[in-house]
């Protein structure tokens, strides 16, 4: 466990707003839409959060939501062969596995690698 730095311990707002943007994720599963929304909110908070523990959560979230698009793309032209329903299938356990992650980590103050 790494114990966040004295001067990297983010603000509640900023915190809550990191909860927000996991539980849009969340939301993404049923409502995709949801996912740009957190995306943006990622963008624009990681500027003011740099140095905390929060950069690495808007980081991670950043990143999941272009790889899941990316992986979404690929399984979407694959499903005119079967291989793209398991590519989908797959993309959509990581993608819960990230948020997840994060959340948690978020919740005990810790960084997500």
């Amino acid at each position: 466990m790494q114990p966040p730095l004295p001067d990297s311990v983010p603000g509640a707002f900023d915190r809550n707003l990191g909860n927000i943007t996991y539980g849009l994720y969340c939301g993404a599963v049923v409502f995709p839409v949801l996912a740009v929304a957190a995306v943006i909110i990622a963008y624009i908070k990681r500027a003011e959060v740099r140095g905390t523990l929060l950069e690495s959560h808007f980081t991670w979230q950043i990143h999941t939501f272009w790889f899941m698009l990316l992986w979404s793309v690929i399984g979407a032209l694959l499903c005119l062969i079967f291989i793209g329903w398991i590519v989908l299938g797959a993309a959509g356990i990581w993608y819960i596995y990230r948020i997840v992650k994060g959340w948690l980590r978020l919740h005990e103050g810790r960084a997500v690698p």
